[in-house]
């Protein structure tokens, strides 16, 4: 059960249904103190009884900006409003799967009958099966750590903290005995390795990219010049969609965040129109995934370290994209940060969507026009009715830290090592 998967199941919910089953899932948080956050002993789905979650969310997907396409007729001026579970956690999807079915049976029979009426007892499980939806972009802050780990590293450095605390002046050489007998009875499960067929799963999966790029150079370069005047004139024409953020809306979605030290974020928005922008997003997309997978597996997404996990999930014949973060900070912060540091990643992974800021060369400008930017950011977030976070008051920074001095005290330091170590619990 080492890597993480994520599990989503999306179902069509009908607009008659929808306010029913808001006020079913407000019952499975902490509101009205602190709305959207989950009660993970709730008696509908228990959260805290579910082994292995990093996060779960219930997001009803109501698209605020399909009124965008009224410009553009041959969008459809409809799309279903769908409910989405959207779980980040340890093994596969199915082992996901499995293990929520093993605890909340019939919590989800109450949960997705507002979905499909003949959803019951029995065919539960074959029922989410075949709404699952793959994500087209998957990204895990730290391939590998478990939420054992997590949680056992956490306690780990708890216990440290009180004896360095009580302690104050004593050096890092009599402290060290101290610190051994705190750690003596709290248990310390070994990192899960991948197996050999998951290494090997791994390589190919490496392997894929180069080669099909090698592949494909014999087309590809050929048609680069007219690609590249597609993407030129579409650039300089497609139209900006970055209405003022209303105080209502901007006041309904602040209620639902800093409860604590991370956050959830959710947004979904239509594609541009045209074959050009959906194969060009579906090669991008692929192309995220597998640095994600493979460049970016220590940390950071590029030069940002907030973030625990994301996901960019294709709807509706791939015409909209639903994008699912879990990051530190707040909302505000969160946007500068990509912008400072990773504007070109935003335009590439952002920007065929309708009414995104302009972009030149597909990585400049775009995110760069910054208030352009965050109203449209703004324009396409919606509420996360249901977040659960199992792990409340812990930042990747805090986790990255617990896993240092985990592998650093199982090292036996000594000398100036040890120092290190005590100076940083």
């Amino acid at each position: 059960m080492a890597r993480q998967s994520l599990l989503a199941v999306a179902a069509t919910v009908h607009d008659h249904a929808i306010p029913e089953l808001e006020a079913l899932l407000r019952t499975m948080t902490r509101a009205p103190e602190a709305p959207g956050q989950a009660d993970p002993d709730n008696p509908i789905i228990p959260f805290g009884q579910i082994e292995g979650l990093h996060f779960l969310r219930f997001v009803l997907l109501e698209d605020p900006s399909l009124p965008d396409r009224a410009a553009y007729p041959r969008l459809p001026a409809y799309e279903p409003t769908r409910l989405m579970l959207m779980v980040d956690g340890d093994g596969s999807p199915q082992d996901l799967l499995q293990r929520l079915l093993a605890t909340a049976h019939e919590g989800l029979v109450r949960v997705f009958i507002h979905c499909d009426a003949t959803v019951t007892g029995t065919n539960i499980a074959a029922w989410m099966d075949r709404h699952r939806v793959r994500s087209a972009a998957n990204y895990v802050n730290w391939p590998g750590r478990s939420a054992r780990q997590v949680r056992e590293e956490a306690q780990l450095h708890e216990a440290w903290l009180t004896v360095r605390l009580e302690h104050p002046d004593t050096s890092p050489e009599e402290l060290w005995p101290l610190l051994r007998a705190a750690a003596q009875d709290l248990p310390l499960s070994p990192p899960v390795r991948p197996s050999l067929s998951e290494r090997l799963g791994n390589l190919l999966h490496l392997l894929s990219f180069p080669v099909l790029a090698l592949l494909s150079l014999p087309v590809l370069l050929p048609a680069l010049p007219v690609l590249i005047v597609m993407l030129r004139r579409r650039e300089t024409r497609d139209r900006v969609i970055a209405p003022r953020p209303s105080r209502a809306r901007n006041t309904m979605l602040s209620a639902l965040e800093d409860h604590d030290v991370t956050n959830p974020y959710s947004a979904i928005g239509s594609l541009k129109l045209g074959r050009f922008r959906r194969w060009l997003t579906i090669v991008i997309l692929w192309v995220i995934n597998w640095g994600a997978r493979h460049i970016y597996r220590s940390g950071r997404l590029a030069r940002v370290n907030t973030i625990h996990f994301a996901s960019w999930t294709f709807l509706d014949d791939r015409r909209r994209v639903f994008f699912a973060s879990n990051y530190d900070g707040s909302r505000e912060a969160y946007n500068d940060d990509f912008i400072d540091k990773v504007a070109f990643g935003l335009n590439l992974s952002f920007s065929n969507g309708l009414g995104y800021p302009r972009t030149d060369w597909l990585v400049r400008g775009g995110a760069r026009h910054e208030r352009d930017f965050k109203w449209y950011l703004f324009h396409h977030q919606i509420p996360t009715q249901v977040w659960y976070n199992p792990f409340r008051g812990l930042t990747t920074y805090d986790m990255a830290r617990n896993a240092r001095l985990r592998a650093t005290y199982e090292r036996r330091p000594t000398g100036a090592e040890l120092a290190r170590f005590v100076a940083e619990i």
